[in-house]
């Protein structure tokens, strides 16, 4: 009996130290596995199973890309300014094994390799240039520390220079020049809206003194077409009048000689126009000579009255 338990307990303790050698890779994770302290392979996404006290894990590496946020480094300028930037690597490893094998703490790696890049960046650029000049700082940031890294099986993806703090008083200073350069930015703003007003103003006075002009001048144009009209109007009237009367005249001397008047007629004729030559304020009067027929003419008509009665 006890050498069947004996077996059994070497058969349960078999199956446990399998059990316990089964490894399951999650996703996005590699593990570095070693046989005998050396570098055997590899393991991906999967089951694999380990022999026990030959191959062990190494190292766990995470595939995803990762964060390092780095505390401020102190760093001077080309003009001799000192100012404290803070920086933020975004990085992923590619190679597990190179990862594992290639540097010993390669985040704390990454970090002196940044803060000296990042010195050497910032000594050839002044004050002012290194404050407007954020993504050529962190362009060349990125391709020195991808380059160093390579061996190490890290790729840098972004390089952030998360703070620039430059010194007190520098920001004081920055700050009233700021200040200055708002209140230059205001004035030149508001005499522009001044200039612009007054622009408008001159424009609408000329504008107005424009169409007061037209107006004038379409209403002498219309006041001169209305004084050419009822002189036009006026003046066919008087021809209008004039033929009439001389219509009238031409037809009153139509039918007096369709009448066929006698001497006597053409005697009163004179006679009335003798006497209306005679009632106006002339001095000298031209007595006609055959005047002296106007009695014979009265007589005429007298006798010519009393055969009529």
């Amino acid at each position: 009996m006890w050498l069947l338990w004996v077996l059994l307990a070497l058969v349960g303790l078999i199956v446990i130290i399998l059990i316990a050698n089964i490894k399951i890779v999650p996703q996005s994770k590699a593990y570095v596995v070693e046989r005998l302290g050396a570098y055997k392979e590899t393991w991906q996404t999967g089951l694999h199973v380990l022999i026990p006290i030959i191959d062990r894990i190494a190292k766990q590496v995470s595939l995803k890309e990762q964060v390092a946020d780095f505390p401020p480094q102190p760093v001077i300028t080309k003009d001799n300014v000192t100012m404290q930037i803070d920086t933020v690597v975004f990085f992923q490893i590619t190679d597990p094994k190179l990862y594992a094998y290639g540097v010993e703490h390669p985040i704390a790696a990454i970090e002196n390799l940044t803060a000296t890049t990042l010195r050497n960046i910032i000594g050839d650029l002044e004050l002012d240039h290194t404050l407007t000049s954020r993504d050529t700082i962190n362009a060349k940031i990125r391709s020195i520390l991808d380059e160093a890294t390579d061996p190490w099986g890290i790729k840098i993806n972004r390089v952030e220079l998360k703070n620039i703090k430059p010194p007190a008083e520098i920001q004081d200073a920055m700050e009233k020049q700021m200040k200055a350069e708002r209140q230059r930015r205001e004035a030149i703003l508001r005499a522009e809206g001044e200039k612009s007003s007054n622009i408008l103003v001159a424009q609408g006075k000329k504008e107005s003194q424009i169409l007061e002009a037209e107006a004038e001048k379409q209403s002498a144009i219309l006041r001169a077409e209305a004084e050419k009209e009822a002189r036009i109007r006026k003046a066919e009237g008087e021809a209008e009048a004039i033929i009439r009367i001389n219509q009238a005249q031409a037809e009153s001397i139509r039918l007096i000689n369709e009448a066929n008047p006698d001497q006597a007629y053409l005697l009163l004729k004179k006679l009335e126009s003798f006497e209306k030559v005679a009632d106006g304020n002339a001095t000298k009067v031209i007595i006609p000579s055959d005047l002296q027929n106007v009695v014979g003419l009265v007589n005429t008509l007298a006798e010519s009255t009393k055969a009529d009665k």
